[in-house]
């Protein structure tokens, strides 16, 4: 069972004890895509990498030398709607990796001499997605999704991160790198007292609420990215719902007959029968208040019109309702994805930080197990008849004529 206490500060504190030789921590940061300031999209991603160039006393390389000293496994990310902070270590340096942890928040060098280099490696990044046809689509898709930021690429725009300098980084860091809003999820071995001692640094963290806007949706539509790649790349978009949905678990597991394997819909119907694609894949992809369900296929020119139209058959399709054989498959899919993936005290931890991001609360696995395993048929057929999977946004990337 987890613990949860909100600070004084606003900062959120979960932990779910376990005897396990070993802790892990997720922290969400209010300072996603979402909220970069206009003109400056991708500030969310240079604060991050500025960030590890020095804290306190210790400048970049003294910073990475001491983490690494006490053998801390850790990564970090800028994404859409909070920036990411995971680390796993063992519970004998609990207090002096939050130590190190409350200086990068609190008090980071954010040094002049280091911002280029930040800034380079960012442009970089942003330049890479030429070289990775699947995501330049994704990130297009998004943009057309969705009329609020929340179509934003986390790694910005390249005339927003050119233009971006030392001062109005600082000024957003001060703005958005809050405790109000931020989320630290612990698991593993270690007590509640005593993790209160050791974040006690954070305590001292002080900052305003970030308010970000409501996800607003645009209306769907179909456009085509021409490039002259080998593969075309095919996305589709469909509004959906949400965990904290009634009907979540029930589209969960229709997800998994859609996509769930080797004996899914769209593996069957478009690999397996066919042989339309080389990928095929259906995922969430939603944001807090809008789920969102994308569905992805890579094949070649001559068959990215067929296979396209089975694509949408099959989403379509979902709502004639799905039978007691899939649904069994699915519910054994799920669930056996739930056990492994928690068995690891770091998935757990991003699993909690996410539970708390979406809903307030931390669902335990049994709640979750139970809620899966007690969604019946009829549950389900009656979902995909309300929520009918049609009129979605189409995406291709290649050298296409039309969509």
């Amino acid at each position: 069972m987890s613990r949860v206490e909100r600070w004084p500060n606003g900062l959120t504190v979960a932990l779910e004890e376990r005897d396990f030789p070993g802790v892990a921590f997720q922290l969400l940061v209010p300072a996603g895509a979402v909220g970069d300031p206009e003109g400056l999209e991708g500030a969310s991603t240079l604060l991050e990498g500025w960030l590890w160039k020095g804290a306190g006393e210790l400048d970049a390389r003294g910073l990475a030398q001491a983490l690494d000293a006490l053998g801390v496994r850790r990564t970090s990310g800028a994404g859409l709607e909070y920036t990411a902070f995971a680390a796993s270590f063992l519970p004998e340096v609990l207090e002096e990796v939050f130590r190190l942890y409350a200086l990068l928040l609190t008090r980071p060098r954010l040094p002049e001499e280091g911002f280029e280099a930040v800034r380079s490696v960012a442009l970089q990044s942003l330049l890479s997605q030429e070289d990775q046809p699947a995501r330049k689509l994704f990130s297009e898709l998004r943009r057309r999704v969705f009329l609020s930021p929340h179509g934003r690429d986390p790694l910005g725009r390249e005339e927003d991160l050119k233009r971006a300098t030392p001062k109005a980084l600082r000024e957003d860091f001060r703005r958005r790198y809050t405790p109000r809003g931020a989320i630290l999820a612990v698991a593993g071995g270690v007590s509640w007292e005593r993790l209160l001692g050791a974040l006690e640094p954070l305590a001292l963290w002080e900052g305003e609420e970030v308010l970000y806007p409501p996800p607003l949706l645009a209306s769907p539509e179909r456009f085509a990215l021409r490039r002259p790649t080998a593969q075309v790349q095919i996305g589709l978009a469909y509004p959906d719902v949400g965990p904290e949905d009634p009907g979540f678990y029930a589209a969960r597991l229709a997800l998994e007959v859609l996509s769930g394997g080797m004996s899914s819909r769209l593996f069957t119907e478009v690999r397996e029968k066919r042989g339309l694609v080389y990928a095929v894949s259906a995922f969430p992809a939603g944001v807090k208040g809008q789920g969102l369900l994308m569905a992805y296929a890579g094949t070649t020119r001559d068959r990215a019109k067929e296979t396209l139209a089975v694509m949408l058959q099959e989403m379509e399709r979902l709502a004639e309702g799905v039978t007691e054989e899939e649904l069994a498959r699915a519910k054994v899919g799920l669930r056996t994805a739930l056990v492994m993936g928690d068995e690891s005290i770091r998935t757990r931890a991003s699993s909690m930080a996410r539970d708390l991001y979406m809903l307030g609360r931390v669902r335990p696995l049994a709640e979750i197990e139970a809620r899966v395993e007690g969604t019946t048929l009829e549950e389900v057929n009656a979902f995909l008849r309300a929520h009918p999977y049609r009129d979605p946004w189409v995406g291709l990337l290649g050298e296409v004529e039309d969509v």
